[in-house]
């Protein structure tokens, strides 16, 4: 599977207009799974619109992303986060389904050695395990980039509700005493030293089925 990720910071005037528009040509692009809708209060440098795409294979992207490309350079979207991966959802059995979409964009510092990004890989594979509002994720490396950052790694769940990311999740003791530490300028640990993008949504579509 070859996912595409867009965070929109749109004008407030034509939110609206801007998410009908891109749900039109989202419904165009032949994605597997698809996703354009307004993120939620708690969302950090995650936009106005969060939009996510699925597709079979990145050759089947590639078909359609001059015309969404073209449709993000609409004026009244003002910046744009976001990346292009492969990668495969993780299902976690016996756990209901859930209605909030997360991701989050993030950057390794430059010049980390690959044992230690595996490590980070690693703990960040744990969280789905213990955290129980997480049905399914998926974490992947960037291919290509769009935005502030070049953005290396997207880490991707779908959660219950809201309150299972701001609650459960982010403070869960797996989540500040493990994984933070990567994130903890004050940690010897630190490798994720620029800001992430951390952006939610409802998702009725569940697009990481």
């Amino acid at each position: 599977m070859y996912s595409v990720t867009r965070l929109l910071d749109v004008v407030e005037a034509d939110r609206v207009r801007i998410r009908q528009e891109l749900q039109q040509v989202a419904r165009q692009c032949d994605a597997v799974r698809q996703l354009v809708a307004p993120t939620l209060t708690g969302s950090r440098n995650g936009g106005d619109l969060l939009v996510h795409l699925r597709f079979d294979s990145a050759e089947a992207w590639s078909a359609a992303a001059d015309r969404f490309d073209a449709a993000l350079r609409d004026p009244a979207i003002t910046r744009v986060n976001g990346a292009d991966y492969p990668g495969s959802p993780q299902i976690i059995g016996g756990r209901s389904p859930g209605r909030v979409y997360r991701t989050l964009l993030l950057r390794v510092a430059p010049g980390t050695d690959g044992p230690t990004a595996d490590r980070f890989e690693a703990d960040l594979r744990l969280l789905p395990g213990y955290v129980d509002t997480i049905s399914a994720w998926q974490l992947s490396r960037a291919e290509r980039t769009v935005g502030d950052t070049q953005w290396t790694h997207v880490f991707e769940q779908e959660f219950t509700d809201a309150d299972g990311i701001m609650g459960a999740y982010l403070m869960h003791p797996i989540h500040w005493a493990v994984v933070d530490q990567w994130f903890d300028p004050e940690c010897p640990k630190v490798i994720v030293r620029e800001r992430v993008c951390h952006s939610f949504c409802s998702d009725e579509a569940r697009v990481l089925r």
